[in-house]
């Protein structure tokens, strides 16, 4: 097998600059203009670990949980962003997947954050409604007295914040509502 163009110490150096900074092959090999094969043998021969992302039980990112929920338009302009990625020309392969997974993930979101929205309206109806049963039970009910009590109904910490979270994407729905009229 013909070997092909030696490496420089500043093309060494590079790369281990590059690895250190955590760059897949991939992304190294595209950046320095050489191939994966080639990328993958200089970092072996200079004693350095190479994993493969199939053949490593790790992950390369831990789950932040955020505060409060992102809106529908956060999550469209993540897609459009997402798409915009795909439209630019000579991008590698892991961009591509990236942005696909992107994608994928933006509408999946849609769909959980519409399904999450009409359970908690559902969840603040029924609570009007609790309210509204126990104002119509006679006053004469003593506390021990359990005919006319009615269903119980979630009202821990979770339920609060839920109620909060459609009450503001409600807030913000009707402000951008009222932008759009004429």
């Amino acid at each position: 097998m013909p070997k092909g163009v030696a490496w420089s110490n500043e093309e060494t150096k590079q790369l281990l600059d590059l690895r250190h900074a955590g760059k897949t092959i991939s992304e190294i090999a595209f950046k320095m203009h050489k191939s994966e094969q080639s990328v993958q043998k200089k970092l072996q021969r200079l004693g350095l670990k190479v994993v493969h992302p199939e053949d490593s039980n790790e992950t390369t990112t831990s789950l932040i949980v955020p505060q409060e929920l992102p809106s529908i338009e956060e999550a469209l302009k993540t897609l459009v962003a997402a798409m915009k990625i795909l439209e630019k020309p000579g991008i590698s392969k892991i961009e591509i997947l990236r942005a696909k997974n992107l994608i994928h993930a933006a509408g999946a979101y849609q769909g959980h954050l519409a399904n999450y929205i009409n359970y908690c309206k559902i969840e603040r109806d029924l609570m009007n409604l609790k309210e509204k049963l126990d104002q119509m039970k006679p006053k004469d009910a003593g506390p021990g007295d359990n005919a006319n009590k009615g269903p119980s109904l979630p009202s821990d910490k979770n339920s609060a914040v839920r109620r909060r979270n459609v009450a503001k994407h409600e807030t913000k729905q009707s402000k951008r509502a009222s932008l759009r009229k004429p």
